[in-house]
């Protein structure tokens, strides 16, 4: 079973010579908050999609839009 360094490694070296600091960040930040997902939603953490619409209305809301 693979740990999560070999994971970020595997990922890093499929990753072109010249990418950046930045990107690699970014790719790491967005591979956290994707497993996250998942995670949440084996264990039946979801909204439903009126309950999401509700969610962005009252954000929109509250942001005076």
């Amino acid at each position: 079973m693979a740990t999560t360094k070999d994971d970020v490694l595997r990922m890093i070296e499929r990753m072109p010579e010249d990418a950046s600091l930045e990107s690699m960040i970014y790719e790491l930040y967005f591979r956290q908050k994707v497993d996250r997902g998942l995670s949440e939603l084996e264990k039946g953490k979801t909204l439903s999609h009126q309950g999401v619409k509700r969610s962005v209305s009252r954000w929109l809301r509250s942001a005076g839009r």
